[in-house]
């Protein structure tokens, strides 16, 4: 028998996605596109949503590419955090 404690923890989900602002404190918006198959039409079309992300040293501005993971709850919107830059 297993208990909370000794079952593994889940994997928390990562996205990759671009900066689109950091004009808050230690706080970036993160910009996520996915593309989606139109069922009826048969095109491909995208699908954007965006994100408050964590950023404690600042150090992520606009037009970074980064992957961002998800947290605790940390404020009204923020539960993401960002892990680092892509390709870095």
């Amino acid at each position: 028998m297993t208990t909370p404690a000794t079952t593994p923890r889940t994997r928390r989900r990562r996205l990759t996605g671009k900066v689109t602002s950091d004009k808050m404190v230690k706080t970036v918006v993160v910009q996520i596109d996915r593309r989606v198959w139109h069922p009826k039409y048969h095109r491909q079309y995208t699908v954007s949503r965006r994100f408050h992300a964590h950023d404690e040293e600042r150090v992520y501005h606009i037009g970074d590419r980064v992957i961002i993971e998800e947290t605790r709850p940390m404020s009204k919107t923020k539960r993401w955090r960002v892990i680092g830059k892509v390709g870095a």
